[in-house]
């Protein structure tokens, strides 16, 4: 496959010694604190310190879908001021149900075209109705939990005055959290108040993402060990897709053009590619030994779908697994394990061919 041989050196087993990988266990117990660590620094900012205070509570609820599924809105409260709206569906008179957990766009009133969800913004309801198709989800017996981003933290530089950055004191430096780090955090908060919504599995919580808010899926699934699978769909740089490739966006250009999703030293890197530390493929193997699956499209050529691919197979070893060669558009490699990727036909989306998948995937892996 073009490139493989130029980034099979890639993958290391501690950042320093630069030894291949010889087995799962090693680069669970030896090498994943430290890369973590180096991710943290030098890539999405470290996290600060301590706690705040929080408040789950169920605002409203309905039936819907002819009475099979339950519609709930819960308001999560964060340090006392910090409101998050989490709009969550589950199939009825199931119990212990695993759940996928995502962030949304433009506000969880896209996801449905009707007028019970709470408006967050101007943005039109339903607009992102394809995107979350929630009668397949709970019909396959998983529930769907989705808040918008900008409830945690808004997408925009604004010096992390608001959102979740605002709950804690300190000055910033060049390993400061940014806005990716805060949504995954973020979505850490919510995972935790599953536990207390009874029909839920809270050990079988999928946390997944697309574009920008697949990166965040892989963050919050590598630094957060209690997600059980992690899906990231089309996250390209920054996510999936390998950086020292210098293909699709680039580090240069995506922090210029948002320089507040990273870390400040994250910057240091642009046109620099080569010295960075570490590249995604080890991001993704920290998500070992749980489930991971990777999905590119075959015209997003903006996110390096080969790069995605590489990115997985490399990082396949710290599962024991070896990948085959990157498929055909409409194909899939790794249905035998707990690495999984497909390459669907199109453009920068997310579709109801990927839930397809990524539904029977989490039914046979979790």
């Amino acid at each position: 496959m073009k490139g493989m041989k130029l980034w099979a050196f890639l993958f290391t087993a501690t950042l320093m010694s630069a030894e291949p990988v010889s087995n799962p266990a090693e680069w669970s117990k030896e090498a994943r604190k430290e890369t973590l660590t180096v991710f943290q620094r030098e890539v999405y900012g470290v996290n600060p310190a301590g706690k705040v205070a929080s408040e789950w509570v169920l605002d409203r609820e309905r039936k819907v879908m002819e009475g099979t599924v339950v519609q709930r809105e819960y308001v999560l409260t964060l340090g006392g001021t910090l409101k998050v709206r989490a709009l969550l569906y589950l199939p009825v008179g199931k119990k212990d149900v695993p759940v996928f957990l995502g962030l949304n766009f433009r506000g969880n009133h896209t996801v449905e075209d009707g007028e019970w969800i709470t408006k967050a913004n101007d943005e039109k309801r339903g607009k992102a109705v394809g995107r979350w198709p929630v009668e397949m989800i709970t019909k396959a017996g998983f529930g769907l939990v989705t808040i918008h981003c900008d409830d945690f933290d808004p997408d925009e530089d604004d010096g992390f005055k608001n959102g979740v950055h605002a709950l804690f004191e300190g000055e910033r430096n060049g390993t400061s959290w940014g806005t990716i780090a805060g949504w995954a955090w973020g979505l850490s908060q919510v995972r935790e108040k599953l536990e207390m919504v009874p029909e839920v599995d809270a050990e079988k919580v999928v946390v997944i993402g697309h574009s920008r808010l697949g990166k965040t899926a892989l963050w919050a699934g590598a630094s957060d060990e209690k997600f059980a699978m992690v899906i990231s769909n089309n996250s390209g740089c920054g996510g999936a897709a390998l950086s020292k490739r210098k293909h699709g966006e680039t580090v240069a250009r995506i922090n210029k053009v948002f320089p507040h999703w990273f870390a400040g030293n994250f910057r240091k890197y642009g046109d620099k590619e080569e010295t960075l530390p570490v590249d995604q493929h080890q991001l993704i193997a920290c998500i070992a030994p749980r489930p991971v699956y990777v999905a590119s499209a075959s015209k997003d050529d903006w996110a390096d779908p080969e790069g995605e691919f590489l990115a997985l197979k490399m990082a396949a070893p710290a599962w024991g697994e070896v990948l085959g060669e990157m498929p055909e558009p409409g194909g899939e490699v790794g249905k035998a394990g707990k690495v999984r990727y497909h390459l669907r036909e199109g453009k920068h989306d997310i579709k109801e061919w990927d839930w397809e998948r990524y539904l029977e995937a989490a039914k046979e892996l979790l």
